[in-house]
Parts: structure tokens; sequence; C-alpha cells
């Protein structure tokens, strides 16, 4: 049911839809304005004031704003707190504009949620703002949503980095200044003496990077690796529930692995599950340990699904008390907890459950296949609640398991090389409905999908994307006669959406270009 004008039903009209216009040659960014015409899931979710709350996240007693059948796809809308908060003057138009953005080019989103009468306290809320919650048909209690990443669009070119007083892996020492000051607020917003970094974007090659200004004038770039920083379904309780921690149903988890093409695994605790996201990220390093990594506004396409316990594509067969996530390359069990150390006992033994349950190995074996092979990696450590999770490599497990392809109900096998999956890229485009031709003078494959043609040239990592050049470091392969391509490449190359889930002992991914699956 349509709660209100800001939601809707994919082929349904709805007003008040913020438009955000191309900023100026400065940022040549692909930009995702609040437009119709943009979405890509079943449903649409905008930032409307209406749709969000600040600081906290939902629980047992939040109404939905919509209801959706299992399998739906639902794009989301989310802003990002930075630029936003009090210690920026609570005033995105005036904080952007010192950075050389104008008024136009920052988000309407952004302006409706300052200017709204939306309650905030800078110093007891979270700082986030959360978009839902959203319910989905069937989730009872005991259920497990399983919630694939199928899109990610980027709303706008830049970002900020924030340091802020008595927060961050080294909190009495940056930022290097005398701290707050009294009468700090809104409205003097330079008294609280916070640090934070406006971060432009920039593309080289058809790549997106982040920049930092050096001492020198020089710049430092690094490689934006969009995520949701929050995602999950709403605890069991009536109490407020802070948006910075995460916890047991999901919450500000930030594990940066989960972006496009991963798979989250949620205990489902009230009915409906009331799934809600937001702190969105356009890249963020493990620990991130100055507080907050390079936050900026996103639109994600999610598709939730309702699994009933004895399901095979649960992550194991006891009772499922927190998150688990997996990708192409990984099965990611999850540890949260105050205490760091808690944090890596509780990832560990995730680890081993789901490796005895899952891939029935013994126990004593999985203690000591993790000692050897798998890495555990610090979320964050700044969010109150340590993150800690492992990164199972799938690659390890190949004499036990299956890996298919699944291409609209048609199964094909992957060629492993050099620990990648890859596939036949004619096979690919083909089966999606494209037209593949080869030059074999040129050693040059041409697809054409949809509206997109596609250049890949045998041992060059550049690819063509209509008329333009894509760097990608993932080659084309002649492998037995057959122009092959990692299946990493499918979503950036041909633009179809590929998930992975593990059903019983097979890892599938599965390959659309519909969000249906």
């Amino acid at each position: 049911m349509l709660r209100n004008r800001s939601i809707r039903k994919c082929g349904v009209a709805v007003g008040i839809i913020g438009m955000l216009v191309v900023p100026s040659q400065a940022f040549s960014m692909p930009l995702q304005p609040t437009t119709i015409d943009k979405v890509e899931g079943d449903y649409y979710v905008t930032s409307a004031v209406e749709n969000i709350r600040w600081g906290s996240l939902p629980n047992r007693d939040s109404s939905p704003i919509l209801t959706v059948p299992s399998g739906s796809a639902v794009t989301f809308d989310t802003v990002s707190h930075e630029g936003l908060v009090e210690d920026q003057g609570r005033n995105p138009v005036k904080y952007f504009e010192q950075f050389g953005i104008s008024p136009e080019n920052v988000l309407d989103d952004a302006k409706a949620i300052t200017a709204s009468s939306i309650k905030h306290d800078f110093v007891k809320d979270g700082p986030h703002i959360i978009t839902g919650p959203v319910a989905i048909e069937g989730a009872e209690p005991g259920d497990v949503l399983k919630v694939e990443v199928l899109s990610l669009q980027t709303r706008v070119p830049y970002g900020v980095i924030s340091n802020r007083h008595g927060k961050g892996a080294l909190p009495k020492e940056f930022p290097e200044n005398q701290g707050a000051q009294e009468g700090a607020s809104a409205t003097k917003p330079e008294l609280y003496n916070n640090v934070s970094v406006f971060t432009p974007i920039e593309e080289i090659n058809g790549n997106w990077y982040g920049t930092l200004p050096t001492e020198t004038g020089k710049k430092v770039r690094f490689p934006i690796n969009p995520f949701l920083g929050v995602m999950g379904v709403a605890p069991n309780t009536s109490e407020l529930v802070s948006s910075i921690p995460p916890i047991e149903t999901g919450g500000n988890m930030d594990i940066n692995e989960l972006g496009v093409g991963a798979t989250i695994y949620y205990p489902v605790q009230v009915k409906g599950g009331l799934f809600y996201t937001g702190d969105p990220h356009f890249a963020q390093g493990d620990g991130e340990v100055a507080l907050t990594a390079l936050e900026a506004s996103l639109r994600g396409t999610l598709r939730l699904t309702v699994l009933k316990k004895g399901d095979p594509s649960l992550p194991h067969s006891g009772e499922f008390k927190q998150p688990f996530a997996e990708t192409e390359d990984f099965w990611i069990p999850i540890g949260l907890d105050p205490d760091l150390d808690e944090a890596m006992k509780e990832s560990v033994r995730e680890s081993i459950q789901f490796l005895s349950d899952k891939l029935d190995m013994d126990r004593a074996i999985a203690y000591a296949y993790l000692s050897a092979a798998t890495d555990y990696e610090v979320s964050q450590v700044v969010d109150r609640t340590k993150g800690v999770h492992g990164l199972i490599r799938k690659i390890d497990f190949l004499e036990d398991v299956d890996v298919v392809i699944n291409i609209g109900g048609k199964r094909i096998k992957p060629v492993v090389h050099n620990d990648e999956f890859y596939v036949s890229i004619r096979m690919v485009s083909e089966l999606l409905g494209g037209t593949v031709k080869w030059d074999e003078k040129a050693r040059n494959m041409k697809v054409e999908l949809g509206a997109k043609t596609i250049n890949a040239q045998i041992g060059s990592d550049i690819y063509t994307i209509d008329g333009k050049l894509v760097y990608n470091n993932d080659l084309p392969k002649l492998i037995d006669g057959q122009t092959l391509v990692p299946v990493s490449v499918i979503n950036k190359i041909l633009g179809a959406y590929v998930n992975w889930t593990t059903i019983d002992k097979t890892l599938t991914a599965n390959v659309s270009l519909s969000k249906q699956q």
C-alpha cells in the first residue's frame, strides 16, 4: 500500500520528485537525480522527509512506509549526513558553496531535510539519515531476509571525510586543535573545531577516484568502491535504537565488501522484517579510522527475499542470530561486540559454524583451515560496537562445491583461471539477448546488447563501451578457442545484474538484465 507521494510502484506516476542539475565541468561524474525514469526497481522509495529518520533505526513499533512482496527489487534513495549535520551548519547549500558547489548541485533531498522540523540532537543522536522501513510480505520472526545489492548509482560527484572530537580511532589525539569551544552550535559550527575534508571525484579512463590535496599542491587519488554502510531489519524492541552501533539485525556495519553483487542475510525479529538502509559511502578503508569514510549520497536497488527455515541458501542450519554475507570471492561471517577481542571471537565462531554446517567440515579441521588461510578484517572501530569479518575464500573449496552461472534458467559452468571464475562473453551476451561478432584478424569481439555496444580486445585491459574507453584490469583471454572474461566484469562491461548465492553446496551466480530472479 502506497502511503504518500514519495513512494511509487514502478509504472505508477507520483509527484514531489526533485531534480539534480548536472554540475559544472569541474565535475563530470554521472549523477543520479531523483527522477522516475532512472529507477531500476519494482518499487521506488525516495529520501523525502516523510520517508527518513535522522539518527535512529526502526524498531518493532515502526510503521512501514511501504509493503512489498518477497523477491521484489526496491530502489532506495539515500542521503549522506555529511554537509548536513550541526557541526557543518545544518545548511548543505551554505556548506558546499564554500567548495564551489552551486545551490542547484546540492541534492534537493538534503535541502528539504535540513530545512524541515525533523529533530536531530548532534550530541545524543546518530548522524545517519535512514531511509525506510519497508515491510516484506510473509516475513515472520525466525525467518531470514536475503538482501541482494543489484546496483548502486552515484547521486553527487563529491563527498566528505570527517574527524570529530572524542571519536575515531585516536579520539584524544585528533583533531589536532583545542577542541570544541563554548557556544558551539549549528549557528556557530566553527566552534566545534571538528575537521571535515571535502573530497571531489574525478574520472580516469572510465573509473572514478576520490582526490585529496597534499602540502605540495599535488593530488592523492584513490578508487571509489560504493556501498551502503547501513542496511538491516528492525530489532524486537520498543526502545529508541541509535543508528551508530551495528546490532544483531544489521545497522551500521560499515563492511566495504558489501557493494554491488553482494548478498547479505539478516535475522528477522519482527513481522514484516522492516528493512531500512542509509549511510552511503563512495569508499572506505578497513577500520574507518578517522570516524567517517568518503561519505556521499547513493541510489541503491536491492532485492528483498524472505527465506524460511530449511531454505537451502541459508548459511547454516542452526538458529540464525546475526548477519552473514557473501560475494563472488568470499563467504563473510560477521562478528559484532563493543570489545574488539570479542568481536573477533564471534566472527571465528560463525566461521566454524558455517564451514561445519554448510560444507560438512570437521570443526577441528575448519579451525585449522581458518588459521592457515582466512583473513579477518576489522571493518570499523569507531561506532561503539566494533566489527570484525572473515573472508573465507570460495576458490579453496572447488573440490567440494559446484559452481554454476544461471542466465534465464540456462546453467553454464565457468572456467577457473588464476583463481577467478571466467565465462564466455559470447555465451553470456547471447543468452542475455545480445549479438556477437568476432574479428579474427583484430582479435576483437563486438557485442551489441540492448542499447549498448561493447568491444573487447584479447590481451587488452581497455574495453570500449558505446565508443568510450573504459579501463578494467581484468583482461579478456582466449582459452580453448573461446573469448573469456571474469564473471566479476559482467556487471561493469555488460550492465547485467550479477549476484551470488550458495544453495546447498552449489555456488550460483544469477545473471540477468532484469531485476527479477
